[in-house]
């Protein structure tokens, strides 16, 4: 199958082989038009539009989008947002996942107010799960960060969601630190783990 990279300057997708996906995708910059759907995977993926909370779901769904529209109407230097778009017959139709990259500054995993790279909103249409969308968009977060000349890329991940730690350290992310805070203890949430990848320059996974 054929899935595709990314090019923040060419602003193209380029084909690449993988042997990761079982369906067939592109994966491109996110623009305005994606943002409704980018929100309501987003949305969908970490919050439950059932049960008690539900009646909340449109609100953090607005949220969401309004965040999404902001970031994208002027976008640092280091800032994109990528989407991935299931291709049928080569044509590009359904986007089926997102993912965010940008580089922070001033935190304690970076030891000394360093920049780094910092990937959030990982997220996939749950029809489109395990064929090789979360993967495929991972590799092209791990590309532009070489690009952008940086060689270690962070994320958290919930202690809780083993689903995703799995596929984390399937890609070779490996545990910096476990946080904890009193939001923990009292509410009994899941603790945040910080994940942390060295990217090698001639790294393709």
């Amino acid at each position: 199958m054929t899935s595709w990279f990314f090019d923040p300057y060419q602003q193209q997708p380029i084909e690449a082989s993988t042997e990761s996906a079982s369906c067939q995708f592109q994966i491109r910059a996110a623009t305005p038009t994606d943002l409704a759907t980018v929100a309501q995977i987003i949305t969908e993926s970490f919050h439950s539009p059932k049960g008690l909370w539900g009646w909340a779901f449109p609100l953090l769904r607005l949220g969401i989008y309004e965040d999404l529209r902001h970031r994208l109407a002027s976008p640092p230097p280091h800032q994109v947002c990528l989407v991935a778009v299931e291709a049928i017959n080569g044509q590009a139709n359904n986007l089926i996942g997102t993912v965010e990259l940008g580089v922070r500054l001033s935190d304690s995993c970076t030891q000394g107010g360093r920049s780094f790279p910092y990937l959030s909103n990982l997220a996939v249409h749950p029809k489109y799960r395990r064929h090789g969308v979360a993967s495929g968009l991972l590799i092209n977060c791990e590309k532009v960060c070489r690009e952008w000349g940086f060689q270690d890329l962070y994320l958290h991940v919930l202690e809780n969601n083993h689903q995703a730690r799995q596929l984390y350290f399937k890609l070779e992310y490996q545990v910096q630190k476990v946080e904890s805070n009193w939001n923990t203890y009292l509410l009994r949430s899941a603790r945040q783990i910080l994940l942390h990848k060295q990217l090698s320059a001639d790294s393709t996974n």
